[in-house]
């Protein structure tokens, strides 16, 4: 009886990080495909047969990535030129594949010695894959894989219209049904992977729902409702999951930054002339104490040192103390960081309503003399900003989504809701606001804390209509901010707010910081 042995290696959500650095302090971090790398040639040594698949998120999150992305971008892709090193077998689309632009995707696709798959990122007009190639089909001594890439259908939630035009992303379960389908009965595949740039919308022992269901992720229904799937990788919430079958489904998920290699074996024997699946598995190779492959980072050495030259550009002074040295504190009374950003939205944006967040906890505030690499160690995603027209209504609806950040206080220390970290973080969801005055208890019940909202020292008018500025992503409606969806934008602007920032800084020369205490978190 013939057997085999198949090892399927993934990366998921490396988002841009190919040094173990972080950028903010330049400090060494446990990241990125310079450690990963080391960890699959490790496994191309011990095993015989590996397909290594990137499940999307590739191509941005790091300072590196916007610099090659929005400065120069004359050369190869970095993060291409390293898969193309790694002879990845395969790439799918993530949603932040599209922020940078068609343009910038285009590039990336051309360079690739691999494929992209997308069998749900539709042309409009054709219905037909927009990318061109929705499986891959791979041989590995008789046997033959189908290898089909999924990508969260939520994209036009978040995205740039422009950055998505002409595309049609449909739902991942129904394409997931078609396709597997078609490739178990026509392609005669003897082994399905399915690569989906999503997550798990449920827990995956119990079935309970985790999230509000809006087809963001769709893993366990996925596992649940499509027949003949053996095996999915799966992103996009930044987990880390191994060890788990969904209705006989082998699951993976590598967390992101590049801080594990998602692993999946499996052992099949023919039998009777068909390949069966008798053994799967799944684990986690983490980073952690791994040597980064310094060949590989050569081969990209000049990008870093452009990186690294422009982050360490001088912009201009801070007149007072704008550092954020407790984030629980920052989220609960009025901030000079926070207040500041809003300011330079409320004057780009020519309105005087704004809201932002601070993104993590990780946030350092701005120093004395700042740099860029300041500022996009505090403004860490390439967001835009558009103004909305919202009601008061709605402004009360958002403000009280913000509100549910912290657990409902009963005395001791102040918490944040696991609903905004678990199963990932989601710090980004909770905003505060300028141009408004407001108060928020946390003593009382979700959805019933905001006490105080006035503008102009006037109750807010349930029924009058606010312009807003935020950012590209909350006025869409991420982050389950749904009062905002489909609201009219009244004015749409491309730049990245992270350059807003550093432009405004550069034009002053010097920036005071301020705070006038329009809002706080009582308990």
């Amino acid at each position: 009886m013939k057997q085999l042995t198949l090892t399927i290696l993934e990366t998921s959500d490396v988002h841009g990080n190919i040094f173990p650095i972080n950028y903010g302090t330049n400090k060494e971090a446990e990241v990125g495909l310079g450690r990963i790398a080391s960890l699959i040639k490790k496994e191309r040594m011990e095993n015989e047969n590996v397909l290594l698949i990137d499940n999307g998120d590739l191509i941005q999150g790091t300072p590196l990535t916007y610099h090659y992305a929005r400065i120069d971008h004359q050369k190869i892709n970095p993060m291409v030129l390293l898969a193309n090193e790694l002879k990845y077998d395969a790439a799918v689309f993530g949603n932040h594949e599209f922020n940078y632009g068609q343009e910038i995707l285009a590039s990336a696709i051309e360079e690739s010695n691999f494929p992209w798959l997308s069998a749900n990122i539709l042309n409009k007009e054709t219905g037909e894959p927009y990318y061109g190639q929705p499986y891959l089909i791979k041989e590995v001594n008789e046997l033959k894989i189908g290898i089909l890439g999924l990508t969260t259908p939520y994209i036009p939630n978040w995205e740039q219209p422009e950055n998505i035009e002409g595309i049609e992303f449909a739902d991942a379960v129904e394409i997931a049904n078609k396709w597997v389908s078609f490739l178990r009965n026509e392609k005669k595949v003897d082994l399905v992977i399915v690569s989906y740039h999503g997550g798990f919308e449920r827990d995956l022992e119990t079935g309970e729902p985790t999230e509000t269901l809006t087809g963001e992720n769709q893993g366990y229904q996925i596992c649940q409702e499509v027949e003949g799937i053996d095996v999915l990788l799966t992103g996009h919430q930044h987990r880390q999951i191994a060890g788990n079958k969904i209705n006989d489904v082998i699951v993976v998920q590598p967390g992101n930054n590049g801080i594990a290699l998602g692993k999946v074996s499996l052992k099949l024997e023919n039998q009777n002339g068909k390949w069966k699946c008798v053994e799967k598995s799944s684990e986690l190779l983490p980073v952690s104490g791994v040597e980064a492959d310094l060949q590989l980072l050569e081969k990209v050495k000049e990008y870093e040192e452009a990186t690294q030259k422009w982050l360490d550009q001088p912009i201009g002074k801070i007149e007072g103390d704008m550092l954020v040295r407790d984030p629980m504190k920052t989220r609960m009374t009025d901030n000079a960081l926070i207040e500041f950003i809003n300011h330079v939205q409320m004057e780009v944006a020519g309105v005087e309503i704004s809201n932002t967040a601070l993104f993590d906890n990780q946030s350092p505030g701005f120093p004395e003399h700042v740099t860029m690499r300041d500022v996009v160690s505090n403004y860490i995603y390439p967001n835009t900003l558009k103004v909305i027209r919202i009601t008061g209504n709605d402004m009360k609806e958002a403000l009280e989504r913000s509100a549910s950040y912290f657990k409902q206080y009963t005395g001791g220390e102040v918490e944040v809701n696991p609903a905004f970290t678990t199963p990932k973080p989601q710090h980004f969801n909770y905003d505060m606001w300028e141009g408004i005055e407001y108060i928020v208890d946390i003593r009382k019940p979700i959805g019933e804390r905001v006490i105080k909202l006035e503008y102009k020292g006037n109750p807010i008018d349930p029924n009058g209509q606010y312009d807003v500025v935020m950012n590209n992503y909350r006025a869409g409606g991420g982050g389950e901010y749904f009062m905002y969806k489909d609201k009219p934008v009244i004015k749409d602007i491309p730049t990245d707010v992270s350059e807003l920032i550093a432009n405004y800084i550069l034009e002053k020369k010097v920036v005071k910081a301020t705070v006038n205490n329009n809002w706080k978190v009582i308990y």
